[in-house]
């Protein structure tokens, strides 16, 4: 008997499905018919008032103003969200901001030094993994990425490679969780009137956390 094997993009199709299908199993999913208002951008104050938290894989320029032995440039955070620098070992650093950090680095190095200035700056960014943009499904390369202020679908849709060849982006879900109350939702979104026809009404605003899903096509 001849043995059946499907085409590689429909075992692709069977994938995207088997996601979607689990990420429907977690309770208080609604329905994905409803869309997100069109995209509109927050002032660039409230914008600057969201510090970047640091996440795991992060790298990191610590400078000790007056002592450069202490100091350390492109110091990568650990997977486990520690770095450790001169006399400054096993610092937890994931989940803090920047100022955050260096005020714990500083009470740290204060135990050595006297009065230290510290100044911590990201040079890498990852993001906390609860706050990355996940784009699964058929796109130019499934990725995580890390939000920023005023990002939306277009962005996150550009820094994957765009829409796969057989993608069915009119059919494409937006899973958020509010933080809040733990529900999560979903969101049609009209990915190829976006990216095949200029339609900048279909662009929407992202939250951190937030999960993209672009199934293939069925045919």
């Amino acid at each position: 008997m001849a043995k059946f094997s499907l085409p590689s993009s429909k075992a692709a199709f069977l994938s995207t499905a088997g996601l979607v299908a689990l990420s429907t199993l977690g309770g208080c999913v609604g329905t994905a018919d409803r869309e997100l208002p069109s995209a509109t951008y927050t002032n660039v104050q409230s914008a600057q008032n969201q510090e970047y938290i640091i996440g795991p894989l992060d790298k990191l320029n610590v400078h000790v103003w007056r002592n450069p032995e202490l100091s350390a440039d492109e110091i990568q955070v650990r997977p486990d969200g520690r770095l450790t620098i001169p006399l400054v070992r096993d610092m937890p650093a994931a989940g803090k901001t920047p100022t955050m950090l260096q005020e714990d680095i500083r009470l740290q190095l204060s135990q050595y030094i006297q009065d230290p200035i510290v100044s911590v700056i990201v040079t890498e960014f990852n993001g906390e993994f609860n706050t990355q943009i996940k784009i699964v499904g058929s796109t130019g390369k499934p990725a995580a990425l890390p939000y920023r202020a005023n990002m939306t679908v277009l962005d996150a849709m550009i820094a994957v490679g765009g829409l796969g060849e057989f993608a069915a982006g009119n059919k494409s879900k937006l899973i958020r969780t509010d933080r809040s109350t733990g529900k999560t939702q979903e969101y049609r979104l009209r990915l190829t009137d976006l990216l095949k026809r200029g339609d900048s009404k279909a662009n929407v605003l992202l939250m951190p956390g937030d999960t993209i899903i672009v199934p293939e096509s069925t045919f």
